[in-house]
């Protein structure tokens, strides 16, 4: 069915020398990448052994390693690449249909997976082999490699890694339909997360910083990377669109590079000094791979101002952008396989020991928290969740200017509540707030209540999806589809559907308290920096679909009865109070041995922190209860006027037809009373 459904729009097949000289270009991609890769680690390795007093595994590990590291890398990269050029950067057909270029990008990513998960594979037995300093072969005997596996928690992130990938190349093999390819995209993202937490970053001070900008740093290399490979190996097939692809991704290629480059500094800057890029090995490869960068700055600049003015004169000249997008592209390999060989480079050693806090928070608290220390003494910047609050933000700000600049207006309301909801989750997580939440439980309880309580309330009154449906330009008849539509797509799609089914979302909002904090997985991942990521996005996006539904503004998915958003809501209330006073009444203090661990000299009672925690969560409800009803007397009262202008209106045009039946009707009935007695 795939085949004769893509058949009946699709333009003839490339031929085979095209199919197998873009194969070898990534092919060569890839080499080139591992090349790089081993030949830095040749020039780092027995520092690195001797610093950290393993022993040597043999040179089959030591440039096996890396080689392979840089295989797996460029392999991701096509994946994730490919994948976001197949949803983005080409249209599908019109009946939803991959179009030929599209279908070709999702074969070639379910083909880069594969790989990447092969390459994954590999990882482990060489990163135990690396880890203990026994020779590969050692390593990969079936009673070593399952009894390390556990203990060493890089070898144990590419397992994870080898699986989600082959997930991943599993079901990209059965997707023909655009309405995949988003879903794919976010699994292969996904993907990329557990290595992103291992390393370098996810150890020693700073490390929620270096964490977090390691995170974006990939995201943004990895849709760069292969979104600028897929858009060559497009190019070089002759495919449709071409032009459109190469405008969309200039855009994108220039937010990635901002993004690179700025939690690239982020990155090196909580590891070592200036004075160390020139004096230490790790800084002279940092140094290599900042020029690098600058070079790809370069020739993006370049393309932009001569590629693409040349391509949009005439759309089959593609020459240009071939011959920028190729130099580019090798320029990139080598600058992937740089930065595998700066991973396995030491940095330089810390100038003082972290303490305990460091170790485990990243930073130091070096006072109890109160009013002035938790909202106007102590501000750390969260690069995942503050850079949200202030995108959100300033993405809302271009959509109000939008529709000023056109002379459309919009209720002031809703831009005090969207920017009041942006202030709460920037406070919840930048301020004194998000800095002492990984330490005390009743801070981390306050900043819960916070981030799915009130910034979700305030954010679904905002009405941000009208206002864009608003703002955008629509594709028009026969164009690509565009923001617009993809945001259309994204509000009826099934799982928009599913999520937002009023018992669905309720479960989701009520249930994460019980599961995480009743069910143990807070005990748990008390102490990993990634859980606390993970659980402040729970917080908020459950949050926010649970009032979505009940008062949001924006169009739903479902059309949810007012009488069913005052059930979820009173519904709601009673297990949300009653998780409150079970945190307040339990015999035994969550996460005990990692908070003890933290010594931190004001927080010595517990139990007693516990139960202020405790109460919060009890009491919180109550704002956002009191929003919500207002919220749903408002909209009740305005859904009445509009029902009362209609009736109105309609009454004028047909003389109130609908009175003069209606009494008609009585009349007759009464005649016919009359007549009977």
């Amino acid at each position: 069915m795939a085949t004769s459904e893509l058949a009946s729009d699709a333009q003839p097949p490339a031929p085979v020398a095209a199919r197998s000289n873009t194969s070898a270009l990534l092919i060569l991609f890839g080499l080139l990448a591992a090349i790089v890769a081993a030949l830095v680690v040749g020039l780092s390795a027995a520092q690195a052994l001797v610093l950290l007093g393993i022993p040597d595994p043999g040179p089959l590990t030591t440039y096996g390693l890396p080689a392979v590291r840089a295989v797996a890398e460029i392999a991701t990269a096509v994946t994730v690449g490919f994948l976001f050029f197949a949803t983005f950067l080409v249209p599908p057909q019109e009946d939803g249909v991959l179009d030929v270029g599209g279908y070709r990008a999702v074969r070639t990513a379910g083909i880069a997976a594969t790989v990447w998960a092969v390459a994954s594979a590999l990882m482990v037995p060489l990163t135990l082999s690396d880890t203990s300093g026994s020779p590969l072969g050692e390593a990969i005997r079936p009673e070593n490699l399952f009894r390390a596996l556990g203990q060493v928690e890089t070898a144990l992130a590419w397992a994870w890694t080898t699986v989600l990938a082959l997930i991943a190349a599993l079901l990209i093999r059965l997707a023909v339909r655009w309405s995949w390819t988003p879903f794919l995209l976010l699994l292969s993202l996904v993907a990329l997360m557990p290595v992103a937490l291992t390393g370098h970053s996810s150890s020693g001070g700073a490390h929620d910083m270096a964490t977090n900008s390691l995170i974006l740093h990939l995201v943004a290399a990895s849709v760069w990377t292969g979104g600028l490979f897929a858009l060559l190996v497009h190019a070089l097939r002759g495919g449709a669109h071409t032009d459109l692809a190469a405008r969309r991704f200039s855009v994108v290629a220039g937010l990635c590079f901002a993004v690179m480059a700025i939690s690239g500094v982020i990155n090196a800057a909580v590891r070592m000094s200036v004075s160390d890029l020139t004096s230490t090995t790790y800084g002279r490869i940092l140094l290599a791979k900042i020029v690098a960068l600058i070079v790809l700055g370069l020739f993006g600049w370049a393309q932009r101002r001569r590629a693409l003015p040349a391509l949009e004169a005439d759309p089959t000249s593609r020459s240009a952008l071939a011959r920028f997008t190729l130099v580019e592209g090798f320029v990139l390999a080598a600058t992937m396989g740089l930065a595998v060989g700066l991973g396995r480079t030491p940095p330089p050693p810390p100038t003082s020991v972290p303490t305990i806090q460091e170790v485990e928070l990243g930073y130091q608290l070096d006072v109890p928290p109160s009013f002035s220390s938790l909202f106007f003494g102590q501000w750390r910047f969260d690069l995942i969740f503050g850079t949200l609050a202030l995108v959100l933000a300033v993405g809302y700000a271009i959509g109000l200017w939008t529709l000023r600049k056109r002379g459309d207006s919009w209720p002031v309301g809703r831009s005090i509540a969207w920017f009041s909801g942006c202030f709460v989750l920037f406070v919840a997580t930048c301020s004194g707030v998000g800095l002492y939440s990984p330490a005390m439980f009743s801070v981390h309880m306050g900043a819960h209540m916070a981030l799915s309580m009130l910034a979700p309330v305030l954010l679904a009154l905002g009405g941000a999806m009208t206002l864009a449906l608003r703002a955008l330009k629509p594709a028009g008849r026969g164009a690509a589809p565009g923001p617009r539509e993809w945001l259309l797509w994204f509000l009826h799609c099934p799982p928009s559907r599913f999520f937002t089914h009023p018992l669905v979302a309720s479960i989701m909002f009520v249930g994460g308290f019980y599961a995480l904090y009743l069910g143990g997985i807070f005990t748990t991942f008390a102490d990993s920096h990634t859980a606390h990521v993970l659980m402040n996005l729970h917080f908020l996006i459950s949050g926010y679909i649970f009032y979505w539904v009940v008062i949001g503004v924006d169009p739903s998915p479902r059309d949810v009865q007012p009488v069913t958003k005052l059930a979820m809501v009173f519904g709601s209330l009673p297990f949300h109070a009653f998780f409150g006073v079970t945190l307040m009444s339990m015999g035994t203090v969550m996460a005990e041995s990692y908070y003890r661990g933290l010594a931190l000299p004001w927080n010595y009672d517990l139990f007693a922190d516990q139960k202020v925690g405790g109460s919060i969560a009890w009491s919180a409800g109550e704002i956002p209860l009191v929003l919500v009803m207002l919220s749903l007397l408002v909209q009740w009262s305005r859904s009445d006027r509009r029902t009362a202008r209609r009736v109105d209106r309609a009454a004028e045009r047909d003389h109130d037809a609908d009175l003069a039946a209606y009494n008609a009707m009585f009349a007759e009935l009464a005649r016919r009373d009359h007549e009977e007695r």
